[in-house]
């Protein structure tokens, strides 16, 4: 793999190289990352791994990224969970240390300063799972099964989905997925809070991708402030998060964008933000 070097078409679009992963920007500010192994169904392995947490370091360098999509390739799943065929003669030592590094890649994920869309287009199981909840919120096709199914392998979840599922969730729903190994369809999982949107599948990247516009067209430090203030307050109790929120608000006045955003309103016409 190389992330420092980037590949542009004629098109001016960029796309990255991997082997397991493809990494495009698709269009100005908005990047897709695919999980490409669809003849193990998008299994995570340690070398996906690897390049998964390179190819977020890519994007994050980028000043220009806005809003980056996950997704996985084919039409079967988006990841189907981790490589059980890599696992299964892992040590105690081992095993901790294959979920320590692949919390690591969830956790870079999860923290970087641009909104992350995960399109769960079929089977989002075991790491599959706990890949899409580390995103900021989850479209789902029609077809999409998500579920933490561990237990059935002897296991729990190494990569944080006993923790961000009940975030999501709640307690006891979460304990129920985790316990049972049962699987839930998209529309249950939009029932439980667990995805934001479900579109047939023909659909999903369409809407992913207008998502991502709409949102690339926002006030990118306000963006980048809004996310921080959600992941930062979440833990916090409600005072400290009220003043975490306030400080936020008043950075945003030291912004060139906070200027023009509000004289473009009142002048009734559409901004031009320019990220300082």
């Amino acid at each position: 793999m190389n992330d420092n070097n980037a590949l542009s078409d004629n098109a001016g679009t960029k796309s990255f190289d991997y082997d397991n992963i493809l990494l495009e920007q698709v269009e100005a500010g908005i990047y897709r990352l695919t999980i490409n192994r669809p003849k193990s169904l998008n299994a995570l392995n340690a070398q996906t791994g690897d390049e998964l947490y390179a190819a977020i370091q890519a994007v994050g360098r980028d000043p220009e990224a806005r809003v980056l999509l996950l997704t996985g390739a084919g039409e079967k799943a988006f990841v189907a969970g981790a490589d059980i065929v890599e696992m299964q003669d892992f040590s105690a030592i081992e095993g901790r240390a294959f979920s320590q590094h692949t919390i690591r890649t969830f956790r870079a994920l999860e923290t970087m300063n641009i909104p992350v869309i995960a399109a769960v287009n079929g089977y989002c199981l075991g790491g599959g799972c706990e890949l899409a909840m580390s995103c900021d919120w989850i479209l789902a096709s029609e077809k999409a099964v998500f579920g933490q199914p561990e237990v059935n392998l002897g296991i729990t979840p190494g990569f944080g989905g006993s923790q961000r599922l009940g975030r999501l969730v709640g307690r006891a729903m979460a304990l129920e997925l985790l316990i049972t190994g049962r699987q839930v369809k998209a529309n249950e999982a939009l029932t439980i809070g667990l995805v934001n949107h479900v579109y047939p599948a023909e659909a999903l990247m369409d809407e992913a991708l207008a998502m991502a516009r709409l949102i690339a067209a926002k006030a990118p430090i306000a963006v980048r402030l809004a996310k921080e203030a959600v992941q930062r307050g979440q833990d916090l109790d409600l005072d400290n998060a009220c003043a975490l929120e306030s400080q936020l608000f008043g950075l945003c006045f030291s912004t060139a964008d906070q200027k023009e955003g509000m004289k473009a309103f009142v002048e009734k016409r559409k901004a031009k933000f320019k990220n300082c």
